[in-house]
């Protein structure tokens, strides 16, 4: 196991049906790269099932969890973040780390959070082309790319594109703010 990110730590939100390997690759590749990853839910000690079905048991309850204590949030998509993204907590903790300039890496659907939010106004990024729109509609400059980077946001499209996003988290957790 590498130390690359080692005192670091990163907070994954989970609910049912989030996108089984956008959740669970950016996991394992930083718990690989030495970083503490703590998995939040709606409630903690709870299992949520993907929407291929595979278990993911929340380590904490969303609101038990302050953005202070984590060097960056990680927003999967799927189904789960139309529902987390109605959430007060969410957004606040979303606005929070966008604030202090710290990571917000969303896939796919994940980037409903980062737009209910409102903190994706003049930010670079890309997301499933489902909500591109939507993206548009927030004030982001969209782009389609496998990852896109503007300072401390970190964007990918699909399952596919899980390397280069989590290459691009590395960028930004070991060299701060990525290229705008």
């Amino acid at each position: 196991m590498s130390t690359q990110l080692a005192g670091q730590r990163i907070l994954i939100l989970v609910g049912d049906d989030y996108e089984d390997l956008e959740l669970w690759y950016p996991k394992l590749r930083l718990i690989e790269a030495g970083a503490s990853v703590v998995v939040a839910g709606q409630k903690g000690g709870v299992v949520y099932h993907g929407k291929h079905g595979y278990p993911c048991r929340s380590d904490v309850a969303i609101d038990e969890v302050e953005a202070g204590d984590f060097h960056g949030i990680i927003l999967p998509g799927g189904w789960m973040p139309d529902k987390l993204r109605r959430e007060a907590k969410v957004l606040s903790l979303t606005q929070e780390f966008a604030a202090a300039g710290k990571l917000v890496a969303a896939i796919c659907h994940g980037g409903w959070i980062p737009i209910s939010a409102q903190v994706y106004r003049g930010v670079r990024v890309t997301g499933s082309p489902g909500i591109k729109d939507d993206l548009v509609n927030a004030g982001a400059e969209f782009e389609d790319a496998p990852v896109v980077i503007d300072r401390h946001f970190v964007s990918s499209r699909r399952p596919d594109d899980l390397p280069a996003f989590c290459q691009g988290m590395l960028e930004v957790l070991t060299h701060g703010s990525g290229r705008k």
